[in-house]
Protein backbone atom coordinates (compact mmCIF):
# COMPACT_ATOMS: atom_id res chain seq x y z
CA UNK A 1 0.00 0.00 0.00
CA UNK A 2 1.70 3.32 -0.73
CA UNK A 3 2.45 5.81 1.72
CA UNK A 4 0.16 8.77 1.82
CA UNK A 5 2.23 12.31 0.57
CA UNK A 6 1.44 13.96 3.54
CA UNK A 7 2.68 11.12 6.01
CA UNK A 8 5.52 10.89 3.68
CA UNK A 9 6.63 14.58 3.74
CA UNK A 10 5.83 14.17 8.01
CA UNK A 11 8.55 11.51 8.16
CA UNK A 12 11.08 13.21 6.02
CA UNK A 13 10.26 16.22 8.34
CA UNK A 14 11.11 14.38 11.51
CA UNK A 15 13.91 13.11 9.92
CA UNK A 16 15.73 16.20 9.22
CA UNK A 17 14.66 17.66 12.88
CA UNK A 18 16.71 14.07 14.42
CA UNK A 19 19.58 14.71 12.27
CA UNK A 20 19.94 18.41 13.11
CA UNK A 21 19.05 18.11 16.86
CA UNK A 22 20.93 15.07 17.52
CA UNK A 23 24.40 16.54 17.53
CA UNK A 24 23.51 19.70 19.50
CA UNK A 25 22.14 17.07 22.04
CA UNK A 26 25.16 15.41 22.18
CA UNK A 27 27.38 18.63 22.47
CA UNK A 28 25.35 19.76 25.06
CA UNK A 29 25.64 17.17 27.12
CA UNK A 30 29.66 17.01 26.76
CA UNK A 31 29.75 20.83 27.61
CA UNK A 32 27.89 19.64 30.98
CA UNK A 33 30.37 16.90 31.67
CA UNK A 34 33.35 19.44 31.14
CA UNK A 35 31.98 21.74 34.05
CA UNK A 36 33.34 21.43 37.65
CA UNK A 37 30.84 22.81 39.80
CA UNK A 38 32.36 25.34 42.49
CA UNK A 39 31.93 27.96 44.88
CA UNK A 40 33.08 31.69 44.24
CA UNK A 41 33.91 33.53 47.17
CA UNK A 42 34.04 37.47 47.25
CA UNK A 43 36.79 39.07 48.51
CA UNK A 44 35.40 42.28 49.30
CA UNK A 45 38.45 44.30 50.52
CA UNK A 46 41.17 42.99 48.35
CA UNK A 47 39.51 42.96 45.18
CA UNK A 48 40.00 39.14 44.67
CA UNK A 49 37.52 35.83 44.38
CA UNK A 50 38.36 32.37 45.65
CA UNK A 51 37.38 29.54 43.97
CA UNK A 52 37.10 26.52 45.92
CA UNK A 53 35.51 22.77 46.16
CA UNK A 54 31.46 23.19 46.09
CA UNK A 55 31.50 20.26 48.94
CA UNK A 56 33.40 18.28 51.43
CA UNK A 57 36.72 19.84 52.62
CA UNK A 58 36.10 23.14 50.43
CA UNK A 59 39.65 22.82 49.12
CA UNK A 60 40.93 25.74 47.56
CA UNK A 61 41.20 25.46 43.37
CA UNK A 62 41.99 29.25 42.62
CA UNK A 63 41.91 32.80 42.60
CA UNK A 64 40.92 35.44 40.45
CA UNK A 65 41.86 39.09 40.19
CA UNK A 66 38.21 40.89 39.61
CA UNK A 67 39.96 44.29 39.83
CA UNK A 68 42.37 43.58 36.51
CA UNK A 69 41.27 47.34 35.36
CA UNK A 70 42.09 48.63 38.60
CA UNK A 71 44.29 51.76 37.48
CA UNK A 72 42.12 52.71 34.48
CA UNK A 73 38.95 53.53 36.80
CA UNK A 74 40.80 54.99 39.74
CA UNK A 75 41.99 57.49 36.89
CA UNK A 76 38.47 57.98 35.99
CA UNK A 77 37.41 58.36 39.57
CA UNK A 78 40.29 61.01 40.13
CA UNK A 79 38.96 63.11 36.93
CA UNK A 80 35.97 63.51 38.12
CA UNK A 81 35.41 65.24 41.82
CA UNK A 82 31.88 63.62 42.18
CA UNK A 83 32.72 60.12 41.61
CA UNK A 84 35.67 61.00 43.73
CA UNK A 85 33.78 62.29 46.77
CA UNK A 86 30.93 59.11 46.23
CA UNK A 87 34.23 56.75 46.29
CA UNK A 88 35.73 58.18 49.21
CA UNK A 89 32.32 57.92 51.18
CA UNK A 90 31.84 54.77 50.57
CA UNK A 91 35.51 53.56 51.42
CA UNK A 92 34.46 55.39 54.71
CA UNK A 93 31.29 54.31 55.24
CA UNK A 94 29.96 50.95 54.33
CA UNK A 95 33.07 50.34 53.72
CA UNK A 96 34.68 50.22 57.26
CA UNK A 97 37.51 52.17 56.02
CA UNK A 98 38.40 49.87 53.08
CA UNK A 99 37.42 49.72 49.50
CA UNK A 100 34.72 47.70 48.37
CA UNK A 101 35.89 45.77 45.16
CA UNK A 102 34.13 42.58 45.24
CA UNK A 103 30.55 42.80 46.45
CA UNK A 104 28.95 39.61 44.40
CA UNK A 105 29.38 37.43 41.70
CA UNK A 106 27.81 34.76 39.30
CA UNK A 107 29.14 32.53 36.99
CA UNK A 108 27.73 32.23 33.07
CA UNK A 109 26.18 29.05 32.68
CA UNK A 110 28.94 27.76 30.51
CA UNK A 111 31.81 27.88 33.14
CA UNK A 112 33.51 30.88 30.85
CA UNK A 113 33.35 33.86 32.92
CA UNK A 114 32.12 35.20 36.09
CA UNK A 115 30.27 38.54 36.62
CA UNK A 116 30.91 40.30 39.55
CA UNK A 117 29.33 43.33 41.05
CA UNK A 118 32.23 46.09 42.31
CA UNK A 119 30.48 48.96 44.28
CA UNK A 120 33.47 51.38 44.83
CA UNK A 121 33.66 51.35 40.74
CA UNK A 122 29.84 51.30 40.60
CA UNK A 123 29.57 49.14 38.15
CA UNK A 124 29.36 45.17 37.41
CA UNK A 125 32.14 43.61 35.06
CA UNK A 126 32.27 39.89 32.78
CA UNK A 127 35.62 38.40 33.98
CA UNK A 128 36.79 35.57 31.74
CA UNK A 129 38.19 32.84 33.79
CA UNK A 130 40.53 31.59 31.57
CA UNK A 131 42.88 34.52 30.46
CA UNK A 132 41.50 36.69 33.79
CA UNK A 133 40.65 40.19 31.23
CA UNK A 134 37.36 41.89 30.97
CA UNK A 135 34.61 41.07 28.55
CA UNK A 136 32.37 43.59 29.27
CA UNK A 137 31.39 46.39 31.62
CA UNK A 138 28.18 48.03 32.84
CA UNK A 139 28.63 51.28 34.83
CA UNK A 140 25.08 51.29 36.98
CA UNK A 141 23.52 54.11 37.66
CA UNK A 142 24.52 56.21 40.58
CA UNK A 143 27.56 55.64 41.89
CA UNK A 144 27.40 52.17 43.67
CA UNK A 145 26.97 48.91 43.01
CA UNK A 146 25.46 46.49 45.74
CA UNK A 147 23.92 42.61 45.61
CA UNK A 148 22.92 40.79 42.50
CA UNK A 149 21.00 37.58 41.52
CA UNK A 150 20.87 35.22 38.39
CA UNK A 151 17.19 33.98 36.70
CA UNK A 152 16.96 30.29 37.03
CA UNK A 153 18.11 30.06 33.67
CA UNK A 154 21.52 32.10 34.03
CA UNK A 155 21.08 34.30 31.27
CA UNK A 156 19.91 37.46 33.18
CA UNK A 157 21.52 39.31 35.83
CA UNK A 158 19.91 41.36 38.61
CA UNK A 159 21.99 43.86 40.27
CA UNK A 160 21.08 46.74 42.60
CA UNK A 161 22.41 50.57 42.10
CA UNK A 162 21.85 51.35 45.66
CA UNK A 163 22.37 55.17 45.23
CA UNK A 164 20.13 55.75 42.57
CA UNK A 165 17.07 53.35 44.05
CA UNK A 166 17.36 51.31 40.44
CA UNK A 167 17.97 47.74 39.55
CA UNK A 168 19.12 46.70 36.29
CA UNK A 169 18.79 44.01 34.50
CA UNK A 170 21.61 42.40 32.69
CA UNK A 171 22.42 39.86 29.87
CA UNK A 172 24.74 37.84 31.14
CA UNK A 173 26.68 36.83 28.25
CA UNK A 174 26.39 40.88 26.62
CA UNK A 175 26.10 42.74 29.89
CA UNK A 176 23.26 44.64 27.86
CA UNK A 177 20.43 45.74 29.50
CA UNK A 178 17.17 44.11 28.94
CA UNK A 179 15.48 46.14 31.70
CA UNK A 180 15.21 48.37 34.39
CA UNK A 181 13.20 49.36 37.63
CA UNK A 182 12.86 51.78 40.34
CA UNK A 183 12.66 50.66 43.63
CA UNK A 184 12.57 51.96 47.55
CA UNK A 185 15.90 53.58 49.08
CA UNK A 186 19.04 51.61 49.06
CA UNK A 187 18.21 48.32 47.11
CA UNK A 188 20.13 45.59 48.36
CA UNK A 189 18.84 42.09 48.13
CA UNK A 190 17.58 40.63 45.13
CA UNK A 191 15.68 37.07 44.60
CA UNK A 192 14.21 35.60 41.35
CA UNK A 193 11.63 33.40 41.86
CA UNK A 194 11.95 29.82 41.04
CA UNK A 195 10.03 29.92 37.92
CA UNK A 196 12.19 33.01 36.17
CA UNK A 197 9.11 34.66 36.64
CA UNK A 198 9.19 37.56 39.38
CA UNK A 199 11.86 39.52 40.71
CA UNK A 200 11.61 40.28 44.64
CA UNK A 201 13.98 43.61 45.60
CA UNK A 202 14.96 44.42 49.18
CA UNK A 203 14.97 48.42 49.49
CA UNK A 204 17.19 48.83 53.24
CA UNK A 205 17.26 52.46 53.78
CA UNK A 206 20.11 54.29 54.70
CA UNK A 207 22.25 52.39 57.01
CA UNK A 208 25.53 54.91 57.37
CA UNK A 209 24.11 57.13 59.91
CA UNK A 210 23.90 57.15 63.38
CA UNK A 211 20.23 58.01 63.67
CA UNK A 212 19.67 54.46 64.88
CA UNK A 213 17.11 54.89 67.77
CA UNK A 214 13.70 53.56 67.21
CA UNK A 215 12.21 56.88 67.18
CA UNK A 216 14.38 58.38 64.56
CA UNK A 217 13.74 55.33 62.08
CA UNK A 218 11.72 57.61 59.66
CA UNK A 219 15.20 59.29 58.76
CA UNK A 220 16.53 55.81 57.01
CA UNK A 221 14.16 56.38 54.07
CA UNK A 222 11.75 54.13 52.05
CA UNK A 223 12.20 51.13 52.75
CA UNK A 224 10.19 48.12 50.91
CA UNK A 225 10.27 44.85 48.39
CA UNK A 226 9.33 45.51 45.23
CA UNK A 227 7.95 42.50 43.24
CA UNK A 228 8.26 42.89 39.73
CA UNK A 229 7.76 40.71 36.17
CA UNK A 230 10.91 39.61 35.37
CA UNK A 231 9.72 39.88 31.73
CA UNK A 232 8.53 43.50 31.50
CA UNK A 233 10.17 44.63 34.65
CA UNK A 234 6.98 46.69 35.78
CA UNK A 235 6.15 46.55 39.16
CA UNK A 236 3.47 43.96 40.08
CA UNK A 237 3.38 45.09 44.07
CA UNK A 238 5.24 46.35 47.09
CA UNK A 239 5.16 44.80 50.45
CA UNK A 240 6.09 47.28 53.55
CA UNK A 241 7.07 45.07 55.99
CA UNK A 242 6.37 47.99 58.47
CA UNK A 243 2.80 47.56 58.32
CA UNK A 244 3.24 43.87 59.82
CA UNK A 245 5.66 44.29 62.46
CA UNK A 246 2.71 46.97 64.25
CA UNK A 247 0.22 44.32 63.07
CA UNK A 248 2.22 41.98 65.88
CA UNK A 249 3.54 44.82 68.66
CA UNK A 250 6.65 44.93 67.29
CA UNK A 251 6.67 48.97 66.07
CA UNK A 252 10.25 49.56 67.55
CA UNK A 253 11.85 46.94 65.56
CA UNK A 254 13.45 48.07 62.04
CA UNK A 255 11.22 47.47 59.15
CA UNK A 256 14.42 47.45 56.34
CA UNK A 257 14.12 43.62 54.85
CA UNK A 258 18.11 42.50 54.93
CA UNK A 259 18.34 38.54 53.23
CA UNK A 260 16.28 36.46 52.81
CA UNK A 261 15.02 33.07 51.71
CA UNK A 262 12.18 31.63 50.41
CA UNK A 263 10.33 27.87 51.26
CA UNK A 264 11.11 25.35 48.72
CA UNK A 265 7.31 26.07 47.56
CA UNK A 266 7.92 29.59 48.01
CA UNK A 267 4.78 29.96 49.76
CA UNK A 268 7.21 31.48 52.89
CA UNK A 269 9.59 34.14 52.93
CA UNK A 270 12.66 34.08 55.80
CA UNK A 271 14.52 37.28 56.64
CA UNK A 272 16.66 39.09 58.81
CA UNK A 273 16.12 42.95 59.64
CA UNK A 274 18.17 45.87 60.72
CA UNK A 275 19.48 45.54 64.33
CA UNK A 276 17.87 42.14 65.07
CA UNK A 277 19.12 39.08 66.25
CA UNK A 278 16.82 36.54 64.87
CA UNK A 279 14.50 36.63 61.79
CA UNK A 280 10.76 36.33 60.82
CA UNK A 281 8.64 34.19 58.99
CA UNK A 282 5.71 35.61 56.29
CA UNK A 283 3.50 34.02 54.66
CA UNK A 284 2.95 35.25 50.99
CA UNK A 285 -0.92 34.38 50.83
CA UNK A 286 -2.32 36.07 53.87
CA UNK A 287 0.67 38.91 53.81
CA UNK A 288 1.37 38.59 57.40
CA UNK A 289 4.40 37.71 59.15
CA UNK A 290 3.88 34.57 60.95
CA UNK A 291 6.39 33.80 63.46
CA UNK A 292 9.29 35.65 65.15
CA UNK A 293 12.20 33.81 66.08
CA UNK A 294 14.64 35.62 68.38
CA UNK A 295 18.45 34.08 68.49
CA UNK A 296 20.45 34.69 71.63
CA UNK A 297 22.72 37.49 72.17
CA UNK A 298 26.16 37.29 72.33
CA UNK A 299 27.11 38.90 75.84
CA UNK A 300 30.21 40.37 74.85
CA UNK A 301 27.94 42.32 71.68
CA UNK A 302 27.23 45.75 72.86
CA UNK A 303 22.96 46.65 71.82
CA UNK A 304 24.05 49.89 71.02
CA UNK A 305 22.92 50.00 67.39
CA UNK A 306 25.47 52.45 66.10
CA UNK A 307 27.78 49.94 67.15
CA UNK A 308 26.18 47.74 64.45
CA UNK A 309 27.92 47.56 60.98
CA UNK A 310 25.66 48.91 58.48
CA UNK A 311 22.76 48.52 60.83
CA UNK A 312 23.02 44.44 60.51
CA UNK A 313 22.90 42.72 63.74
CA UNK A 314 22.39 39.85 61.59
CA UNK A 315 23.08 39.07 57.83
CA UNK A 316 22.73 36.33 55.82
CA UNK A 317 20.28 33.03 55.78
CA UNK A 318 20.24 30.05 54.01
CA UNK A 319 18.14 27.19 53.76
CA UNK A 320 18.71 23.25 53.41
CA UNK A 321 17.27 21.71 50.15
CA UNK A 322 14.68 19.93 51.61
CA UNK A 323 13.41 22.87 53.42
CA UNK A 324 13.69 21.63 56.66
CA UNK A 325 16.34 23.48 58.21
CA UNK A 326 17.52 27.29 58.51
CA UNK A 327 21.22 28.46 58.53
CA UNK A 328 21.64 32.01 60.34
CA UNK A 329 24.64 34.07 60.44
CA UNK A 330 24.92 36.02 63.05
CA UNK A 331 27.01 38.59 62.46
CA UNK A 332 27.32 40.85 65.02
CA UNK A 333 26.73 38.30 67.82
CA UNK A 334 29.84 36.18 66.11
CA UNK A 335 27.93 32.54 65.27
CA UNK A 336 26.39 31.07 63.23
CA UNK A 337 23.34 28.12 63.89
CA UNK A 338 21.12 25.86 62.43
CA UNK A 339 17.18 26.42 62.77
CA UNK A 340 14.72 23.58 62.77
CA UNK A 341 12.20 25.53 60.56
CA UNK A 342 9.40 23.20 62.04
CA UNK A 343 9.99 24.43 65.56
CA UNK A 344 12.18 26.96 64.97
CA UNK A 345 14.39 25.84 67.74
CA UNK A 346 18.29 26.71 67.23
CA UNK A 347 21.14 23.97 67.39
CA UNK A 348 24.50 24.59 68.76
CA UNK A 349 25.48 28.37 68.14
CA UNK A 350 29.15 27.74 66.35
CA UNK A 351 31.83 30.62 66.81
CA UNK A 352 32.33 32.06 63.83
CA UNK A 353 34.04 36.25 63.45
CA UNK A 354 31.35 38.85 61.87
CA UNK A 355 29.92 36.46 59.23
CA UNK A 356 28.01 38.36 56.54
CA UNK A 357 26.89 35.61 54.71
CA UNK A 358 25.04 32.10 54.61
CA UNK A 359 24.68 29.50 51.25
CA UNK A 360 24.30 25.70 50.45
CA UNK A 361 26.96 23.45 49.73
CA UNK A 362 26.79 22.00 46.46
CA UNK A 363 25.19 18.45 48.01
CA UNK A 364 22.70 20.15 49.95
CA UNK A 365 24.36 18.75 52.83
CA UNK A 366 26.08 22.20 54.79
CA UNK A 367 25.46 25.41 54.76
CA UNK A 368 28.59 27.84 54.16
CA UNK A 369 29.16 31.01 55.77
CA UNK A 370 31.75 33.56 54.93
CA UNK A 371 33.64 34.27 58.03
CA UNK A 372 34.51 38.46 57.66
CA UNK A 373 36.47 38.87 60.68
CA UNK A 374 39.06 35.82 60.32
CA UNK A 375 39.16 35.61 56.26
CA UNK A 376 37.60 32.21 55.81
CA UNK A 377 34.61 30.45 54.74
CA UNK A 378 33.14 27.85 57.33
CA UNK A 379 30.80 24.46 56.93
CA UNK A 380 28.34 23.77 58.92
CA UNK A 381 26.59 20.00 58.64
CA UNK A 382 22.82 20.73 58.49
CA UNK A 383 21.73 17.30 59.99
CA UNK A 384 24.02 18.19 63.18
CA UNK A 385 24.22 21.39 63.14
CA UNK A 386 27.83 21.32 64.70
CA UNK A 387 31.13 22.93 62.00
CA UNK A 388 32.46 20.49 59.39
CA UNK A 389 35.70 22.16 58.25
CA UNK A 390 36.87 26.52 58.02
CA UNK A 391 39.20 27.22 54.56
CA UNK A 392 41.28 30.88 54.33
CA UNK A 393 40.54 32.82 51.86
CA UNK A 394 41.24 36.23 51.03
CA UNK A 395 40.47 39.94 53.08
CA UNK A 396 36.74 40.27 53.95
CA UNK A 397 34.85 37.60 52.47
CA UNK A 398 31.23 38.60 51.79
CA UNK A 399 29.47 36.43 49.15
CA UNK A 400 29.60 32.93 48.69
CA UNK A 401 27.52 31.65 45.58
CA UNK A 402 27.94 28.34 43.73
CA UNK A 403 28.85 28.17 40.24
CA UNK A 404 30.83 26.75 37.64
CA UNK A 405 34.60 26.25 36.15
CA UNK A 406 36.06 24.06 33.10
CA UNK A 407 36.92 20.76 34.73
CA UNK A 408 40.19 21.74 33.86
CA UNK A 409 39.92 25.09 35.01
CA UNK A 410 43.30 26.75 36.58
CA UNK A 411 43.66 30.56 38.00
CA UNK A 412 44.48 32.40 35.47
CA UNK A 413 47.94 34.57 34.79
CA UNK A 414 48.46 37.64 36.34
Amino acid sequence: MPVPRTRHLWAMAAAVVLTVTAPATTASAADAAALREVLFVANNWDGTADVIKSSGDLAKIGRINVIPDKDARMAAINADPIKWIYFMAIRNSVGEGHDQFADDMYSTPDGKSVVVSRPSFADVVSIDLATGSINWRFPVSGYRADHMAVSPDGTRVAVSASTANTVHVLNIDTGKQLGSFGTGDKPHENIFTKDGKYIWNMAIGDVNTDSDAPWLDWTKGDRHITVVDATTYKQVKTIDMRDKLNAIGLTDYSDAVRPAVFSPDESKLYFQVSFFNGFFEYDVATDKITRTKTLPKNPATSDDRTTMVNDSRHHGISMSPDGSKLCVAGTMDDYATVVNRTTLQEGPLVPASKPYWATVSGDGKSCVVSESGADQVTAIDFATGQKTVSVPVGDHPQRVRLGHVAADWTSPSS
